[in-house]
């Protein structure tokens, strides 16, 4: 699944577009759980930086601190890497 597909399939289960199948298995309540197992964390970064994220969600059409943690995502599984370093 790509990226994109994985941030919409999440954006849904938050907005509660999800319903238990009828195998009598709760996987909204799963998916809820899996997703209280993130952090909340306080970051400072310059605002031309921030405006640049916002803009860049934007065209990605998702939010920004979704898209924040997409590329944090990632880098840290080693599926974005910087260019043009030495």
């Amino acid at each position: 699944m790509k990226e994109k597909d994985e941030l919409e399939l999440l954006t849904s289960i938050e907005n509660g577009e999800w319903e238990a199948v009828s195998d009598g298995t709760d996987y909204i309540a799963i998916a809820k759980n899996q997703l209280k197992k993130s952090q909340k964390i306080s970051l400072r970064i310059s605002e031309n930086d921030l405006k640049g994220l916002q803009r860049r969600a934007f065209e990605e059409g998702i939010p920004y601190q979704t898209f924040i943690t997409s590329i944090l995502h990632k880098y840290l599984n080693g599926r974005l890497s910087e260019v043009g370093t030495n």
